[in-house]
């Protein structure tokens, strides 16, 4: 039997502008009084009807999270987070797969569900300056991912420089010197992969050690295949790294996989690095060293900056600037660098 506020009301002895209250969590209501009406709502099993109270305020209640790959288990696990945290504000999260297509992403971020959500949290790959600058939906807007952006637009995503001289230094930090990246992209210069390759770079050069291109493997892609023929192709040309640092853990685990096939041991031939902290990584044979971006902060910081526009609790892109917001990372230590212990 559905209950509803009437009949919390009439179980509370109370009218039901005070259950209302309660349950919108206004302020102005005693704790004697809270706690009353609250011990007939748990009494009675009352459950507020959230697409009701969404749509008096005129919104749905929905925010879209819109990201390149789901498959992907790093985007598989922010998304998780997020529907988790969107969840504590009382909000349902809306799926979107943009294949990391610039016509996709620019579909998305024109408002195409204007009339389904409130707020959309984009992680684009291909999306272009221009693309976001034509943008006329006015619902609230937040950018996920490493891509550069001078846009009205909140902007949450780590420092790839400083992570990727983070794993090269630990790597060096190991007695390593023939570093290879593996996953570099020749085609945007502010791909999350190329900012990677100049914190690589720079890591290395300011250690005195070469940072040339034979060390270098691009990648069509971001997946185990796409690692597995880096590393490969690498070998095969006869560049023989004593270390590996990886755009992605996929990228990382691929690579192993061939060194292994090649009869080279990670660490004690090649010591590899990867970045996302994935789950895949803590559990393959041998455990992966990564960059592990803190996916429950990216997570809430974007669902508490789309939520406080609508609120208006936050600067919104009209009223003030927008905020480029980097969350923390930190190097995780497995087996891939440091062996079994």
């Amino acid at each position: 039997m559905k209950v509803s506020l009437k009949d919390v009301a009439e179980h509370a002895g109370v009218s039901i502008k005070t259950v209302s209250n309660v349950v919108n969590n206004y302020q102005h209501v005693t704790p004697a009084m809270r706690a009353r009406v609250q011990q007939a709502i748990d009494e009675l099993g009352y459950r507020p009807n959230l697409t009701a109270r969404h749509l008096r305020k005129g919104r749905t209640g929905i925010i879209a999270l819109a990201v390149p790959e789901l498959g992907n288990p790093y985007f598989a696990e922010l998304a998780g987070a997020v529907i988790d945290v969107a969840a504590e504000h009382e909000y349902t999260v809306l799926l979107d797969h943009t294949g990391g297509r610039r016509e996709q992403e620019v579909l998305v971020s024109q408002g195409f569900r204007a009339r389904v959500i409130d707020g959309l949290i984009l992680s684009p790959i291909e999306l272009e300056h221009e693309d976001l600058r034509e943008r006329s939906d006015d619902a609230p807007l937040v950018l996920l991912g490493e891509r550069e952006y001078d846009l009205p637009y909140d902007h949450i995503a780590i420092d790839n420089v400083a992570a990727a001289r983070t794993a090269v230094r630990h790597l060096l930090d190991l007695g390593r010197t023939r570093i290879a990246f593996l996953g570099a992209r020749t085609d945007r210069v502010n791909q999350p992969a190329q900012l990677r390759l100049h914190g690589w770079r720079a890591e290395l050069t300011e250690a005195g050690l070469a940072a040339p291109d034979s060390l270098v493997a691009p990648t069509t892609g971001w997946d185990h295949a796409h690692g597995a023929a880096a590393m490969a192709g690498l070998l095969e040309s006869g560049v023989r790294p004593d270390a590996v640092f990886a755009y992605n853990d996929l990228i990382a685990i691929g690579a192993m996989r061939v060194l292994s096939e090649q009869g080279l041991r990670v660490p004690e031939d090649v010591a590899v690095v990867g970045f996302d902290d994935i789950s895949e990584g803590r559990y393959g044979a041998v455990t992966l060293t990564t960059i592990s971006p803190d996916k429950q902060t990216i997570a809430r910081l974007a669902v508490q900056s789309v939520v406080g526009r609508l609120l208006g609790t936050a600067d919104s892109a009209q009223a003030g600037e927008a905020r480029q917001i980097r969350p923390d990372f930190s190097l995780v230590e497995r087996e891939s660098t440091r062996g079994k212990v």
